[in-house]
């Protein structure tokens, strides 16, 4: 054991959650318990932020964003996945609210980290497109000498607000509670998820998807 925190105050104090962040030289872990994420210097194990009341009910999971260092995304009882700016946690960025019941996963693309997967009780997975707070909210940057005169002005016309963020695909396959999902660490458009119903199910993101990514 090479260092450790504990929470302090009434009652039960349980961590449902806890996620390492790839950023800040990996000093830092984000976890949760009951409605409240906290953040935490591994150096010293001192908290350097905390979203009370995150949630209307308990944090099942929390994952942070690969390319942008203080985005973190939360899910819970109440529904809802939201996505916060650690440097500023009064409110959330965006909120997604698809689900009917409880989320028990959210998990960013490892690498186009506009792509999310969520899964819930509700025995669904959903796949959004959250471009606008992703790293290339205005879309695939395009060298200014690739494009003509006309294309020049239309895609100057484009940049000025971030794409539309979307849910691109609910998959129903499940019969019962989706307790898992993630990507492939191998191929970034394959990802699983795992259910009650005792059924692993692996998908893709949709090709004209991908292709509207890449080129």
């Amino acid at each position: 054991l090479s260092s450790s925190t504990a929470l302090e105050g009434k009652g039960q104090l349980k961590f449902t959650s806890g996620r390492w962040s790839p950023h800040h030289n990996c000093t830092q872990i984000a976890t949760a318990n009951d409605t409240t994420i906290r953040g935490w210097d591994t150096r010293s194990m001192r908290q350097i932020y905390c979203i009370e009341n995150a949630h209307g009910q308990l944090v099942r999971d929390l994952d942070f964003n690969p390319n942008k260092q203080y985005y973190l995304a939360s899910c819970g009882d109440d529904c809802k996945v939201k996505f916060w700016d650690t440097r500023n946690v009064t409110e959330p960025v965006k909120t997604l609210e698809e689900h009917s019941h409880w989320v028990w996963n959210v998990r960013y693309n490892h690498s186009h980290d506009q792509l999310i997967l969520t899964g819930s009780s509700d025995s669904r997975v959903i796949l959004s497109n959250m471009v606008s707070i992703s790293s290339e909210p205005f879309g695939h940057m395009v060298d200014d000498d690739e494009l003509s005169d006309q294309e020049d002005q239309h895609q100057e016309e484009k940049s000025k607000e971030p794409l539309q963020d979307s849910v691109i695909a609910t998959y129903e396959e499940h019969e019962d509670s989706v307790y898992a999902v993630e990507w492939s660490s191998a191929d970034p458009w394959l990802f699983a998820s795992l259910s009650y119903d005792g059924r692993l199910v692996i998908n893709r993101v949709p090709r004209a998807l991908k292709y509207h990514i890449l080129l």
